[in-house]
Parts: structure tokens; sequence; C-alpha cells
């Protein structure tokens, strides 16, 4: 049984990320937690009123949130009907950050599925500055859907490694099933200057075939010169489904997210991202 959280502020956003993950996971028993946190909506227009005006405009929220959830599983449940699904709201009154962290951590979530804007973002950039929040401090894999990609079965999947992290075995399985599931080829490009590997990134690469035995593995190698440029190239000459990307202390992803900006990679990746996550949880 795969648990799923996906966050949602009821945008077209959030909608097509749903609709994303049905599809995914269409062939799987899964639990879908739909996930709707309201604290800003509470704080955003009442920052000098009373504690009452909070109170009552916290009561007023959580209401409407709560019948939100319920049309939507409705929806779901009537037009899709699939047996395998079972789909479950949680309104909360929290940040999106605090509300997908405390979630993860008590239902012991698999995935986060999630859109890459909210209702009111810069249709200019992929990912908004809460998709980016989640993929830095939540700790648990992260799927990051854009608006603007339809649906298609990830048959290619862009892994970019340097083999210097000692990945996660609970994050490789969850790749490795969704890799075998579609049958999918799993590029995993190797970022280095280097034609030699450290016994460290030997060991690391063992690890990573082993634990992806579901998959058709392809092993290349790119210069470290621009890597960005490198991951972008390889989207597009490969025509990618997925990209996967660890985030770790001190790798290549922290600092993309870390910036002061997240542009360089916010304008360009338009297939779904996944942020696979080496802290610990």
């Amino acid at each position: 049984m795969t648990t799923v959280l996906i966050p949602t502020d009821f945008s077209t956003n959030a909608m097509h990320a749903i609709d994303y993950a049905l599809n995914l996971y269409k062939c799987e028993q899964t639990v879908f937690y739909f996930v709707h946190a309201y604290a800003d909506e509470v704080y955003g227009e009442f920052k000098n009123t009373t504690d009452l005006s909070i109170s009552e405009r916290k009561t007023s929220i959580e209401k409407k949130a709560k019948q939100l959830l319920s049309d939507l599983i409705r929806d779901k449940e009537e037009k899709i009907h699939n047996p395998k699904h079972e789909y479950k709201g949680i309104a909360t009154f929290e940040s999106i950050v605090d509300a997908v962290n405390d979630t993860v951590n008590q239902i012991n979530i698999d995935l986060v599925i999630m859109g890459t804007k909210g209702q009111t973002a810069d249709r200019k950039i992929t990912f908004g500055s809460h998709t980016v929040q989640v993929f830095k401090y939540v700790k648990c894999p992260v799927l990051a859907i854009p608006e603007s990609y339809s649906y298609r079965q990830p048959k290619k999947i862009l892994f970019p490694t340097d083999y210097n992290l000692p990945y996660k075995r609970r994050e490789l399985k969850l790749l490795n099933a969704l890799a075998h599931e579609f049958k999918a080829t799993v590029y995993c490009l190797h970022i280095s200057d280097f034609e030699v590997m450290s016994l460290r990134q030997l060991d690391n690469k063992k690890f990573l075939e082993e634990s992806l035995s579901g998959a058709y593995l392809n092993f290349e190698q790119t210069p470290v010169e621009n890597r960005l440029k490198a991951i972008m190239k390889n989207i597009e000459e490969k025509e990618i489904d997925f990209l996967v990307m660890v985030n770790s202390r001190h790798s290549f992803l922290e600092d993309m997210l870390y910036r002061s900006t997240v542009d360089e990679i916010g304008l360009k990746i338009h297939v779904p991202f996944l942020v696979l996550q080496n802290l610990s949880r």
C-alpha cells in the first residue's frame, strides 16, 4: 500500500497535480491524502485585527476548507471510481510546509506530489515559493508537476549524479517501483571531469545498480562545467519524461535551492521533477 500526500489550495495547478498523481498510481493500491493548509488565509488580511476577528475567520475558513475537501473527494470517487484508490481530506491551521512535514511524519507518507504554483504565482516561473520550500525542508520524496505538462507514462527518467552521495534505500525503492511499473529507462548521468571514480563512488554506483534492479539502466558521463545546461540538454535530446535529483547537504541541488533566486532552474525545467531527500527523517 502506497501513501501519497497532495497539498491543495483548490487551484487549477493543484487539481492538475492531483490528476497526474491518480494516473501515475492508477494500477497501485494507494491512499491519497489531500491536505489544505489555511493559516495564511486566516492571517493574510487580518494581521492587525482582534483575536475574536481572527477566531471567527479561522472557523469560517476551516468550515469552507472541509467542505471543499469533501467535494473534491466525492468528485474523484464518482468520476474515476478506482477501487484501488482511497481518499482522505485534511484541513489544518498551519503553513503549507509545516502541514506537509507534520502529515509526512504522522502518517509515514511515501511520496508528496504537488503542483508547482499556487493561486497567485507568477506564470513566468515553473516553481513557486511554496514548492521550493517543500523541496528544501520536507524530509520525504517530493514530486512537482508543472502546470503545462500533460500526463504521459514516465518511460524515460533522467538521474544526474556524481556518485558521492550515499543513497537512501527507501527512496531508491520508490524510484525502482515507478521504473519497474512503467518499464522505464533510468539514465544515470555522471557529472564529473574525471573518468576514474573513487572507491566511495564505485560503492555508491553499485548500490544504485542493485537498488534499481527493476529499471533499464543507462550510464553516461558529462563534464562539470555547467551542470544545469548538461541536464537541460539531456532532457531535450532524450525527450525525458521525469527528472530525479537528490537533495543533500552541499549538493548541486541544495546549492540551487538555497540561492536568492531559483529562476535558473525554475524558468527551464518543464517535466515532472522528483526530489529525493538524503536528509535524516
